[in-house]
């Protein structure tokens, strides 16, 4: 979580440094999506604190956080997978309800951040990985962390900006639509946080520069190579079997929690 945490500051301080000049078409809106958006990541890492399973799109960065075959990079870039893919798309639509606009509104704003994210990526990579790359024997990793990019990771996210917009006036269209975007999210941050084995030895150097200003989550004991055991916490949103709708997959309805919802613009069931 360190990992993620840093590279999300370094985005946050960005855009804070461009608030004040001509950057932004509408600066003040740009600070409230950006409070906005932040919140969804608080409200999984509170999840997390009290027992409680954060959203499916959060889940396997926290159950993968100190395995020791994951490198640091993939924690960050899954950690930019969760909350781009689906907590920007709820976020951009809870800031045009409170900002009383549609997103049409606040499209080119947010076009204008992906520059200042292209730019804190490529630190992130070039500080993770080193100036020198990865060695023969990390081609796996290389080829797993070259599939994801920040630039798709928004353009989908506005795409679900769009889908959602139309959508809302439909609920149960609108809540379905969001209940598969996080699962679908949380499917391809598994992927990117496999463990390759390949983390020790790569990174020297590293840990000097994660403790600045930050503390690394205390060692799970988990093996290089396996799997952590599943916990068996409570799920935000969770529905109870006797009380879920025809639509739910496997028990599940299609609706999410209020807490995941509550600032999303999608009314809750």
């Amino acid at each position: 979580m360190a990992v993620f945490n840093r590279a999300y500051l370094t985005v946050t301080e960005a855009v804070r440094e461009r608030l004040g000049g001509p950057y932004f078409a509408d600066p003040a809106a740009v600070a409230e999506l950006d409070v906005v958006f932040a919140g969804r990541y608080l409200l999984a890492v509170a999840a997390d604190a009290a027992g409680r399973e954060p959203p499916a799109c959060w889940r396997p960065l926290f159950e993968l956080r100190a395995h020791a075959g994951v490198h640091p990079l993939q924690f960050a870039l899954a950690g930019m997978n969760a909350h781009i893919q689906h907590d920007l798309p709820l976020a951009v639509l809870d800031t045009c309800g409170r900002l009383g606009c549609g997103p049409e509104d606040v499209e080119d704003d947010y076009h204008r951040v992906n520059g200042v994210l292209a730019e804190v990526e490529a630190a992130v990579r070039e500080q993770l990985l080193g100036a020198h790359g990865l060695p023969e024997p990390a081609a796996p990793l290389a080829h797993l962390l070259g599939a994801w990019s920040v630039d798709a990771a928004r353009e989908a996210a506005w795409s679900a900006v769009r889908a959602l917009w139309e959508l809302r006036r439909v609920p149960c269209a609108a809540h379905a639509f969001a209940a598969a975007l996080d699962g679908s999210v949380g499917l391809l941050g598994r992927a990117l946080l496999l463990p390759l084995g390949l983390h020790h030895g790569l990174h020297e150097g590293l840990d000097e520069g994660l403790d600045d200003g930050l503390d690394d989550d205390p060692a799970t004991g988990t093996a290089a190579g396996r799997l952590p055991e599943a916990r068996n916490r409570p799920v935000v949103g969770h529905v109870d079997a006797s009380t879920a709708d025809s639509t739910g997959a496997g028990g599940r309805s299609a609706r999410a929690d209020q807490a995941q919802l509550e600032c999303s613009g999608l009314p809750s069931a």
